[in-house]
């Protein structure tokens, strides 16, 4: 498993309502319904469709997201605090911000390194990619496994050895404007 090119152009298309993100291998589907500047409540809304075999990357949470399942068709699990459930359709589970939580599509996953095929088949990147992207993001996701003082000393150790070898934590042809655009 590779990374991307850690000095490929970046993409500076801002993000609109209405465009679809893809993840091939966790088989989730996003489409931005709403963007964080464009509300009083700085709030970012998409659809997510969860195809059959749908599943999350792993176990995790959010320091300061709140999560909101409502389903629209089909069924979909949802693990909180240790706790499995099926939600139906017409059916929603708020995931407050510290929450650890899972979902998958059980009935009959980094979108854009996955989709240039920098993951494996489980959506899972490689671990020193691994690594730095849980450093840079770790005020949005924390996973929780393997616990964080775990995650911390490892990522911490593997980091220099990421960014020796080429890795970053972002790329500039994955990273998308997700502020308000300056005036």
């Amino acid at each position: 498993m590779s990374h991307p090119e850690p000095l490929g152009p970046a993409d500076r298309t801002p993000i609109s309502v209405g465009e679809v993100w893809e993840n091939p291998i966790t088989k989730e589907r996003a489409m931005i319904l709403e963007r964080p500047w464009d509300n009083r409540e700085g709030r970012a809304t998409a659809e997510l469709t969860a195809l059959v075999g749908a599943r999350v990357v792993g176990e995790h949470r959010h320091p300061a997201l709140v999560e909101r399942f409502t389903v629209l068709e089909g069924e979909l699990t949802v693990k909180r605090d240790g706790q499995s459930g099926i939600l139906h359709e017409g059916q929603t589970a708020v995931i407050d911000a510290g929450v650890w939580h899972d979902w998958w599509n059980a009935g009959d996953h980094f979108f854009g390194l996955a989709r240039l095929g920098h993951t494996d088949g489980k959506g899972m990147p490689h671990l020193l990619q691994l690594a730095l992207t849980a450093r840079e993001f770790s005020d949005i996701v924390v996973f929780r496994s393997p616990p964080l003082v775990v995650q911390r000393a490892l990522f911490g150790a593997l980091a220099p050895v990421a960014r020796r070898r080429g890795y970053r934590a972002t790329y500039p042809q994955l990273s998308r404007i997700v502020l308000a655009p300056r005036t």
